[in-house]
């Protein structure tokens, strides 16, 4: 049994200060020392480290029995770690890339998903299926997408997407000790790579001790009175800046970092609707029928008296271009953030 752990609203004061993967790894490394049925299987975790360092130094203090380097069959180790879960098992399985799901999507949803309710809550699936997200480093329309409305929209999994050090390590241990399959989707530009350079924010103050951050709770990362900006991953770092923007300009954006898609924060979000009256959404994923629509129409739901005007900004209906020039114009960026703001605010 893990340790029990305690709650954090918000970062403690530390010196220490970790990369998002050294966080996660951090995080995972606790679990696997205190739960022996805690284990890593994924394409390139042992040897590699991860390619985007997600499990480094995993392997020589654990081993190969539970750091494991999988054949490139997703479909098979994803179904060996759902039926090694239903066993009493609490296993992480690494899908390298978010875009690669398609191969494993019968595993994913019509198992991981749906077997605690196809059993009649006989068994539960406590797994962890984490995964690599997101674009901005020329990798073309197959290794760039984000697909977080993809995972958020089927039903019997949680959703997480990290945007710091400090939540993806309390994050993970609520990932690992969740009795129901949670897709835990880690940003790689936020994971403080030497050769993929991080925005300055993704690396925070980091407890030593083990902690927990409840799912379904939002951060304001930054107050505001005038516009809400309502984000996740890498965007909550690009709104930040544009938030400075805007403050040089007299508009005060209040910015919300969802941390997990589902169970989503819509109180949050409508809290600060109701004070600002002005609502921008953005997304690093599709723009049709995706979580910035979902995000407006819950607004719309909740607070439509309160709203005078609503805006989202995503990527366009096209695959992720190879060309970076292409690929920046699709992908929206800080200063698209505080223009979109700006028009609002007017």
């Amino acid at each position: 049994m893990a340790t029990e752990s305690r709650d954090y609203t918000e970062a403690t004061e530390t010196d220490r200060e970790l990369t998002m993967s050294r966080a996660m790894v951090e995080a995972i490394a606790r679990e696997m020392r205190e739960n022996e049925e805690v284990f890593y299987m994924g394409e390139d975790v042992a040897d590699y480290g991860g390619i985007f360092s997600s499990t480094t130094g995993l392997l020589d203090e654990f081993g190969r029995d539970r750091v494991m380097d999988v054949p490139i069959s997703e479909t098979a180790y994803l179904g060996a770690a759902v039926g090694a879960a239903q066993a009493g098992m609490r296993p992480i399985a690494e899908l390298m890339f978010v875009d690669f799901f398609g191969v494993a999507m019968d595993q994913i949803y019509n198992n991981m998903a749906k077997n605690t309710y196809m059993s009649g809550g006989s068994f539960s699936v406590p797994m962890v299926l984490t995964t690599a997200v997101g674009g901005t480093y020329n990798d073309a329309g197959q290794h760039s997408q984000t697909l977080y409305g993809t995972f958020a929209h089927l039903p019997g999994m949680k959703v997480v997407v990290p945007s710091t050090a400090y939540d993806a390590k309390g994050l993970m241990h609520s990932a690992i000790r969740d009795d129901d399959p949670v897709v835990y989707m880690f940003h790689k530009r936020l994971m403080g790579l030497g050769w993929m350079p991080s925005p300055s924010g993704p690396k925070t103050g980091v407890p030593k001790d083990d902690y927990t951050i409840p799912f379904g709770e939002a951060d304001v990362k930054r107050p505001g009175d005038d516009v809400t900006v309502v984000t996740l991953g890498l965007h909550v770092h690009r709104a930040m800046e544009a938030a400075e923007q805007l403050d040089d300009d007299g508009i005060d954006a209040e910015v919300i970092d969802l941390r997990t898609l589902v169970p989503l924060d819509t109180e949050t979000v409508l809290d600060s609707v109701r004070k600002t009256g002005k609502l921008l959404v953005v997304d690093e994923d599709y723009q049709s029928f995706g979580v910035t629509g979902e995000i407006i129409a819950r607004a719309a739901e909740g607070a439509l008296d309160d709203l005078s005007a609503v805006k989202r900004l995503a990527i366009p209906d096209v695959p992720i271009p190879y060309a970076r020039s292409l690929e920046d114009e699709v992908n929206p960026g800080t200063d698209d953030i505080a223009a979109a703001v700006r028009e609002l605010h007017e």
